[in-house]
């Protein structure tokens, strides 16, 4: 065997052995670079990219606090909502998860791009909300085919729930997706884009007592984005309680009445100004709001001609009608103009200048007194002694009795009404004024504007012998345990200025309208409760003798108003009601104001009129 083994063969392989061994270094060298390079110049980075794919952080929503009637009856709570959210990171491919979901939500998958795209600085790992409120079909759908739809959420969060559908729609309110520019806002720093938010009524007036506050926790997730564990969680802070001051009973009932009606009904605790039943009509539904309304719907509120998303109460301005004659035979009372005994003969017209007054009475009343004008309601009564007051002391004693400024109420865009005057006239319109125009002032008519909420407010404060309150909405905020932090108590914002003696003529002609033979509201007279109160029919259109008892169209109609209180000895509940285009006071507005008074002092049980 031949061992010899050349020179040149022995070099030839130790060059080979050297060259790998340099290939070798050089590789080894290059991963040391790299692992440098990974974990001490960008190992921060990647450290906190490793986090965010195992640890991730979710958001509690607040718990929405709960709306109750003053004696703790449930009017609004919270539902749950079944959400579906995506988290792109998590959706490869994208492309092909968005179009297997939207076989599955009736979304179309550029539309689901689209939502995304809106959403760019939003990190890959937290959701983006694609639908909201799905139904039960969608849910388990989404649930069988969850294999292929990867990066899919489906979360659980709570949505507005109104109990009664209507009910106080006006007063409460309704919540709406917060907009951007409030987003901005460091005062709105705890909101989330697509978080709701207060946008109407107490929803918004007590927004930062009913929100709540935001939580959160930790979550361990794997490679797939699916949740492993619990890491740690901070609670969120339910928000607060309201306690309205209306009665449910009254609220259902008062609206009741004004079904297929435009109009209003306010009933108030004339001892203290607690809002017993505060009604507007048409109404809307609330629960539409939480929901995605369609803009179809949207116009149709919005363009409906009888205006349901005004609240008539308190932003509806009308002439106030017969019902303002209560400021002018206190007035005149007052300032010495006449006295209980004082008579004016009434023919069923009255000249002045070269125009004539009539009275709604065309026969006439023959010779009135103060009293028996109030239940009579007799129109050439008032002409003659709102003419010998003037419009200016007129004005004076309608302000004192609250018209022609807002009551205070905790709710938004409150009318003031309009109480006019000399100055004003001249000053708004560029004429002086006429003294025939105190004629139609001081039976309610030419400028005067006024609001129910404000004709509310002083019949209680004649209810009660003269004292003003400023109306109360919302009775007691607690927490969630049952702690009281807030309580809204009575509050005085003026006295009439009249004396106890004026008020006791003035109510015992208030007491006539409803019981005496000739009163004007005596079609309601009911044996078992004493009411007091006022008729009023406020013009809308001037029309010729002749045509007065033609039927006009329905906006020339006039509006009803009717005032009461009751009982008359004790009073304990005031009440204004106001149809619009009803006509007349004594037939349209008076029947339903005794409605109210009978459902509130009977107590009866409230019906189960849940929808």
């Amino acid at each position: 065997m031949n061992l010899n083994i050349k020179n040149s063969d022995i070099g030839w392989h130790k060059k080979r052995v050297e060259k790998a061994a340099i290939l070798i270094l050089a590789a080894f060298f290059v991963l040391i670079i790299r692992l440098f390079y990974l974990q001490v110049i960008k190992g921060e980075k990647f450290e906190e990219l490793s986090r965010n794919n195992r640890i991730r952080l979710q958001q509690i929503p607040p718990i929405r606090g709960l709306i109750y009637d003053r004696d703790g009856k449930l009017l609004v709570d919270n539902r749950p909502s079944f959400d579906i959210s995506i988290i792109s990171k998590d959706a490869a491919p994208l492309k092909q998860t968005l179009a297997n979901l939207a076989r599955y939500i009736n979304i179309p998958a550029d539309h689901l791009m689209e939502k995304i795209k809106k959403e760019k600085g939003i990190a890959s790992y937290k959701p983006i909300v694609l639908k909201t409120d799905i139904d039960r079909d969608m849910l388990a759908a989404i649930e069988v085919n969850k294999f292929n739809l990867p990066g899919v959420v489906l979360t659980v969060s709570l949505k507005r729930n109104y109990i009664y559908e209507d009910c106080a729609a006006h007063l409460i309110g309704y919540l709406g997706e917060i907009g951007a520019a409030k987003l901005k806002d460091k005062k709105y720093s705890d909101f989330k884009p697509g978080d709701f938010i207060g946008k109407f009524g107490v929803e918004k007036k007590y927004e930062d007592f009913l929100r709540g506050k935001r939580g959160g926790r930790q979550i361990e997730v794997n490679a797939k984005g699916q949740m492993i564990k619990v890491l740690n969680t901070v609670k969120a802070k339910l928000g607060d309680n309201l306690y309205l001051t209306i009665n449910l009973p009254l609220q259902l009932k008062a609206e009741e009445l004004l079904k297929n009606k435009a109009g209003a009904i306010v009933a108030i605790n004339p001892n203290t100004g607690e809002i017993l039943a505060i009604a507007s009509s048409p109404a809307f539904n609330q629960n539409d709001f939480v929901k995605s309304m369609s803009h179809h719907k949207w116009r149709s509120l919005i363009e409906n001609k009888l205006k349901p998303m005004v609240n008539k109460a308190v932003q509806g301005e009308y002439p106030p009608g017969s019902v303002y004659k209560i400021i002018t035979a206190a007035a005149a009372l007052e300032e010495g103009i006449i006295n209980p005994e004082t008579k004016f003969r009434c023919s069923g017209k009255l000249q002045y200048g070269n125009r004539t007054y009539r009275c709604w009475k065309k026969k006439g009343h023959g010779a009135i007194k103060v009293e028996d004008a109030i239940a009579e309601s007799c129109d050439v009564f008032f002409y003659e002694i709102g003419q010998r007051l003037g419009v200016d002391k007129l004005a004076k004693y309608a302000k004192a009795f609250g018209l022609g400024i807002p009551t205070g109420i905790e709710l938004d865009s409150e009318a003031a009404g309009l109480v006019p005057t000399s100055t004003w006239k001249k000053r708004k319109i560029g004429r002086n004024w006429q003294s025939g125009e105190t004629l139609s002032v001081s039976i309610g008519q030419s400028y005067n504007l006024t609001t129910p909420l404000q004709i509310a407010v002083m019949t209680a404060a004649i209810a009660n012998g003269g004292i003003r309150y400023k109306p109360i909405i919302v009775k007691k905020v607690c927490e969630a345990d049952g702690t009281v932090i807030k309580y809204n108590a009575s509050q005085a914002t003026g006295r009439l200025p009249i004396s106890d003696y004026t008020i006791n003529i003035i109510k015992n002609g208030l007491f006539k309208v409803v019981n005496s033979g000739r009163g004007t509201a005596r079609l309601i007279f009911f044996p078992k409760i004493a009411i007091s109160g006022k008729t009023g029919t406020s013009q809308v259109a001037s029309s010729k003798e002749e045509d007065e008892d033609v039927v006009k169209e329905y906006h020339l109609r006039p509006h009803a108003w009717f005032a009461a209180y009751a009982p008359s000895d004790n009073p304990e509940i005031a009440v204004s009601v106001f149809v619009e285009h009803g006509e007349h006071g004594s037939r349209a507005a008076a029947p339903l104001a005794k409605e109210v008074i009978k459902q509130y002092l009977s107590e009866k049980e409230m019906p189960d009129l849940r929808r």
